[in-house]
């Protein structure tokens, strides 16, 4: 999930935005823990900067699945909720806030019914409410296993945001309430919906670059000051470590669909600068490299104090590719350097939103195969996990096929 203007800027204009403060941005952490320390869903200010359609929604097709939209803030206001208008057979049906007055407003906005905004205190009444089809949960990353398991008591389909938890235990209780409420699960990795990071991956497969030897990736930015108390991103009780599960994860998975290879080993490396509020809690830098089955290896960095970057390069034995940037929400360049220089502009990349939505109404209602399923997302977390153990033990961690860490 994607919050906060300057890391939204970041992703939207190509990572040169320079840092301003997050903590007038962000959802104050204190809000979304309780006494214990565990965390909870609450309601939270209109986020700054928000914009709402000036104009109802258009008249969607009998076939539409309609959407809970779970979690109000500035990603899902600025980002995802108006791509509804675009997908094909997909609508905002209901709303999920602890803000009254957000959800009056919102509400209007989408010409959702009154009786179809809820609370956070009411959501288990939406298992009655047929006007519902799926759940999409946007809520910080520690909330996302125990809304998801909410949404499938409730009979729903659930479209949850990366990272998919905070942990490979939590991945795999939220596909064993999928199967049994026999519904589907899909994470919002939006880049397998878009136009450059979808040809990339035909390339990769054609050979583009002969045998791949090397890819390396880098998601960063600079986070302006704040601290565990101000900004839940930065808290580790809601976030994890930091920058891995948040922009980090972006290279992680570029480096897994471009080799089309799991690693069999991971090093890592993290940082955390001394006395810096920023980093009382996470890190400020991850890096790892991976070694593949067929020889390649993965250099992967990621960032929340480094001048912004978003870059994949795939070198291999006949040429290279170049995405930079790769993974925003718009401005993707893409070229291949082999024999010369070749550009290519495959499409609009703001079509990913819209396309992870249609991809998960298609599998709804036509029962095709999901391209970004929950086994992927806890696929992800076992690598994560895995790095971080590297880090901690300052070794080489050796890997499962299905990343899992050997013994």
């Amino acid at each position: 999930m994607i919050d906060g203007v300057t890391r939204r800027g970041f992703l939207g204009a190509g990572g040169g935005m320079a840092a301003l403060s997050l903590a007038t941005a962000a959802s104050p952490a204190a809000a979304w823990l309780q006494d214990s320390g565990a965390p909870r869903a609450i309601g939270q200010p209109m986020p700054r900067g928000a914009e709402l359609p000036a104009t109802p929604p258009r008249p969607r097709r009998p076939d539409s699945v309609g959407f809970a939209i779970v979690g109000l803030g500035g990603y899902a206001l600025n980002q995802m909720m108006p791509r509804f208008a675009e997908a094909q057979r997909a609508h905002v049906a209901a709303i999920v806030s602890g803000n009254p007055d957000k959800l009056r407003r919102v509400g209007d906005a989408y010409g959702v019914p009154a009786d179809a905004r809820y609370s956070y205190e009411t959501f288990a009444r939406i298992a009655s409410d047929d006007r519902v089809d799926a759940i999409y949960i946007v809520l910080p990353s520690a909330l996302h296993a125990d809304w998801t398991e909410r949404a499938f008591e409730a009979g729903k389909h659930v479209l949850c945001e990366k990272p998919m938890a905070l942990s490979s235990a939590e991945c795999e209780r939220m596909i064993a309430a999928s199967r049994r409420a026999d519904r589907k699960l899909m994470i919002a990795y939006r880049s397998h919906f878009e136009p450059h990071n979808v040809q990339a991956m035909e390339l990769m497969a054609q050979g583009a670059v002969g045998d791949i030897r090397l890819v390396r990736t880098e998601q960063s930015y600079r986070m302006g000051p704040t601290s565990p108390s101000e900004n839940w991103r930065v808290n580790r009780a809601l976030a994890g470590g930091g920058p891995l599960e948040d922009l980090g994860i972006y290279g992680l998975q570029a480096a897994l669909y471009l080799t089309r290879e799991m690693p069999e080993s991971i090093s890592a490396a993290t940082f955390r600068p001394a006395n810096d509020p920023r980093f009382a809690e996470i890190f400020a830098h991850v890096s790892s490299q991976w070694r593949f089955p067929s020889g390649a290896v993965a250099q992967l960095a990621t960032s929340y104090d480094s001048a912004g970057a978003n870059f994949v390069q795939v070198q291999g034995t006949t040429g290279a590719l170049f995405m930079d940037p790769a993974t925003n929400y718009s401005g993707q360049r893409m070229w291949l350097q082999a024999g010369g220089r070749r550009e290519f502009n495959p499409g609009d990349p703001g079509v990913q939103f819209a396309g992870q939505l249609d991809h998960f109404t298609d599998a709804i209602r036509d029962g095709t195969a999901i391209r970004t399923p929950g086994e992927m997302g806890l696929r992800d977390l076992r690598l994560i996990e895995a790095i971080y153990a590297s880090a901690e033990q300052g070794r080489t961690v050796r890997l499962n096929p299905d990343g899992t860490m050997r013994a």
